[in-house]
């Protein structure tokens, strides 16, 4: 049973109470729902079902060896994120969104990932980077190593590297690559190539003189180093070049130069890697990255930002491509390779959306991953292209308060709190918004809670949002997609998803090698072997 209405009997609240009374009378009788007609028709349900049972039914398992990987990482993107997505999607088209079907909703197989680390509950992004590209559980805020390493301790990293899933598949003679919507050395990319005892040391100026001493490396430097990447799209220009180095972009902006200590420049040094090797093109801005064909290029480092990209929303298109073209960009390229590809998109800034807690900035981020996951569709064939979309840890968002059908994911309630105020339908339970005066939350009947810029309401006060720790989707499509099911660790992923590429140590499911004689078979006829037998008799 639904409680829909808790109207507080004061002194003074018989008005109020008529007002209540007068509410959950219209709520029953007024319709006051956008649902299209047919749905009260029964039929309309039966037959939905039926046609879900029988495409259930008809569904094949697809066997076929994974040539290529697409992994789609939502940072932050919870089940509730999904599902508040889904629904601004639909209204973004000027429909009810509830009924709105994503692409990743379409993905045959479904299951969950347990996300908590070795040492939390609740993780970061480079402990879950780790796990669900190097196939291991490790501590906070750690980077491609085991357990055994300990947070911010150099000398504790050494010996405990692991490796991942890009570079399995670069061993194997693919390519690889990597898109994201962050700064390129952020912990979930920093995962596929980087080993450091702390996510935060992005440039060699970032980490203390004791870990320099001790032989640690820097993570953008690891970029150039570790693996040989195809492809590599993001920001974080300014990790890459000599403190004091102008931005090309906003060279009047002192937080955006180069941060360098050590005095080199990553990008001329990605250059002169290349030079009379491969066709290899650095970009900084839409003009010179839609000048990039692919047809013609085996490298790409495109660097959009100093930093991390700017939210969808805020983009400007004339400066920087969207997730959709880059993901686009990199598939090109890399799939010029008749072995395969592994490619790994991140959209990013879902995670930093809902650090601020605002709503709107996460969810649009989450609409632009999905239209990247339609085009990476289109661009592949499911016969042998596995495309994997999942989270690495969800937030403290919740989705709340009875709204109508139809009614804007980013609006309010129709129902008021004890208190008598309104509150969001889409709310935290910790961040920024906490914002209690006077023992009374603010009104917010006037204010425009749809806005890029609205930061929601929140039980507890924190400075950033917080994750959450339950478990996150993952969905599957293409060769050995049914592998990804039930309930399993996050460390899970990578094992299945090389199992499925027959790029693992376990090679049951792959084809044998071409087997090749040793030396030529010399056929002979009848009467050549009859004579030589004549003559075998004569000499003796």
């Amino acid at each position: 049973m639904i409680t829909v209405l808790h109207c507080p009997l004061t002194s003074i609240v018989m008005v109020t109470l008529h007002f209540c009374l007068l509410y959950l009378f219209l709520l029953a009788t007024s319709g006051h729902c956008a649902a299209p007609a047919e749905e009260e028709n029964p039929e309309f349900w039966r037959k939905l079902a039926k046609d879900a049972l029988h495409s259930a039914i008809n569904q094949k398992l697809n066997t076929n060896v994974a040539k290529n990987i697409v992994l789609f990482l939502g940072d932050g993107m919870g089940v509730t994120t999904i599902t508040a997505a889904r629904i601004l999607k639909g209204q973004l088209q000027n429909r009810t969104g509830e009924e709105t079907v994503l692409t990743m909703d379409t993905f045959p197989h479904v299951g969950l990932v347990k996300v908590y680390s070795v040492d939390f509950q609740i993780p970061d992004s480079a402990a879950t980077g780790t796990a669900y590209l190097c196939g291991v559980k490790t501590n906070l805020n750690t980077v491609g190593l085991s357990a055994a390493a300990r947070n911010g301790v150099c000398r504790s990293q050494k010996g405990r590297e692991v490796t991942s899933i890009l570079k399995w598949a670069k061993d194997a003679g693919k390519s690889v690559g990597i898109v994201t919507t962050t700064r390129v050395q952020h912990a979930s990319p920093a995962a596929a190539y980087a080993h450091s005892a702390s996510r935060k040391w992005y440039c060699d100026s970032d980490m203390p003189a004791s870990a320099k001493k001790e032989g640690c490396t820097d993570i953008a430097s690891q970029l150039l180093n570790n693996t040989d990447i195809d492809v590599i799209i993001g920001g974080g220009r300014k990790y890459m070049t000599p403190k004091g180095t102008l931005d090309p972009e906003y060279p009047a902006d002192a937080k955006a130069a180069g941060m360098r200590g050590d005095g080199r420049n990553l990008i001329s040094e990605w250059q002169q890697m290349k030079v009379g090797k491969q066709v290899a093109r650095y970009v900084w801005n839409r003009t010179d990255f839609d000048a990039v064909d692919p047809s013609n290029t085996d490298y790409l480092l495109a660097l959009f930002e100093p930093g991390d990209l700017r939210f969808d929303v805020e983009r400007d298109p004339a400066m920087d491509p969207s997730l959709p073209e880059t993901t686009e960009k990199a598939i090109r390229i890399l799939q010029r390779n008749p072995k395969g590809f592994f490619l790994f998109v991140e959209g990013g800034r879902i995670d930093q959306g809902h650090h601020a807690s605002r709503a709107s900035m996460a969810l649009h981020e989450t609409v632009a991953l999905d239209t990247a996951v339609e085009r990476a569709l289109q661009l592949t064939s499911e016969n042998d292209t596995l495309t994997l979309v999942t989270a690495d840890h969800s937030h403290s968002v919740s989705f709340n308060g009875y709204p109508f059908r139809g009614n804007s994911i980013l609006g309010k309630s129709p129902l008021f709190g004890l208190d008598m105020m309104p509150y969001t339908t889409l709310m935290y339970g910790n961040g920024p918004g906490h914002k209690i005066i006077d023992n009374k939350r603010p009104d917010i009947r006037g204010v425009d809670t749809a806005s890029k810029d609205y930061v929601q309401q929140a039980a507890v006060p924190t400075d950033s949002e917080t994750h959450g720790g339950e478990d996150v989707a993952v969905l599957a499509r293409g060769p050995m997609g049914h592998l990804f099911h039930g309930v399993q660790e996050q460390s899970y992923i990578p094992h299945a998803l090389a199992y499925a590429a027959c790029i693992g140590p376990d090679q049951s499911h792959c084809p044998p090698p071409p087997t090749r004689s040793s030396s030529p078979v010399l056929r002979v006829s009848g009467p050549i072997i009859l004579l030589s037998l004549l003559l075998a008799a004569l000499l003796h």
